[in-house]
């Protein structure tokens, strides 16, 4: 039987879903494994549950929600607790409770009510205004998990990860400039075709250019890597396939069937693009086609 791997954040864009798939074409045993866009950790919990690594870097650059994954794994008594006292604090009026706490959110950073808001908002789907500040809507067919829920998660992902995480609040390239002996690297940033210098998914977005010259750059020092970065839904492609200049392995993955595809009456599938840095293929000795330079090994499902 597969570990039970907690899941503490509800996060759209989560790769609970495909965590086991992707940890496949991890190196059978990992010094440290590095999250820099980490969002719910999804990777880093399915991998904590199997014992994959010694240790764990937690890195995301929205502020709060590095926080809360502090909260989650140093004080998730705590967290469970204040969860619990908002999350009974709406009952009465759910809207206004949801729209009291996005402003004092807004107003503090704290990242209780953060926690809050993203078990109410539209989909656990995190979205900023051009300010900064969270704007997303509450769902109001639902009020979140409940307490008892929320506390077995967070004192499960505590329990995995006390003793042999940390957590940071940096810039991808920070945490790019003091890796080591050891690493690797699970990259999960802000998608092609959805994000840019500024889109309301996301916090701070993502400089294409940029981004691959640093991809470059850990070619060159041979860290290896794993990279989900673009995808499909149906007929509708986001973002276009990373340079041959990388020498990346790309795999595509079966995500399932599309939500927001469903609540249209579609049945489009979604597919994710998951690319092997040269480093991890000479590792794990991935047998791989000859050609071209970047490679499409498979449509993985299962």
């Amino acid at each position: 039987m597969p570990p039970v791997v907690p899941r503490p954040i509800p996060y759209q864009g989560s790769k609970r879903r495909l965590a086991a798939r992707i940890l496949r074409y991890f190196p059978a045993r990992i010094e440290r494994l590095v999250e820099p866009f980490a969002g719910s950790a999804a990777v880093t919990l399915a991998a904590a549950a199997q014992g994959r690594a010694r240790r764990y870097l937690i890195n995301d650059s929205l502020v709060p929600l590095a926080e809360l994954w502090h909260r989650i794994i140093h004080h998730p008594q705590e967290l469970a607790a204040a969860y619990e006292r908002l999350w009974r604090g709406q009952l009465d009026d759910p809207a206004g409770a949801y729209y009291a706490a996005r402003r004092a959110f807004n107003e503090s950073g704290d990242p209780e009510r953060f926690y809050y808001l993203l078990a109410r908002c539209v989909k656990a789907a995190v979205r900023f205004n051009a300010a900064g500040e969270f704007n997303q809507s509450p769902d109001n067919r639902r009020l979140g998990a409940r307490p008892q829920v929320m506390q077995a998660h967070i004192l499960a992902a505590s329990a995995l990860l006390r003793d042999c995480a940390e957590i940071e609040a940096v810039s991808y390239p920070e945490v790019f400039g003091h890796l080591e002996p050891g690493d690797f690297l699970y990259l999960d940033p802000p998608y092609q075709g959805v994000s840019g210098s500024r889109d309301s998914r996301y916090c701070q977005g993502t400089d294409l250019d940029e981004f691959l010259a640093a991809l470059a750059m850990l070619n060159t020092r041979r860290v290896p890597y794993a990279l989900s970065f673009d995808g499909r839904c149906g007929e509708k492609v986001y973002g276009q396939e990373l340079p041959p200049s990388l020498n990346l392995t790309r795999l595509e993955l079966i995500a399932g069937r599309s939500s927001q595809a469903t609540l249209l009456g579609r049945t489009d599938v979604t597919t994710e693009s998951l690319y092997l840095s040269p480093a991890l293929i000479a590792r794990t000795k991935l047998a791989t086609p000859s050609a071209p330079a970047q490679r499409r090994l498979a449509l993985v499902s299962s």
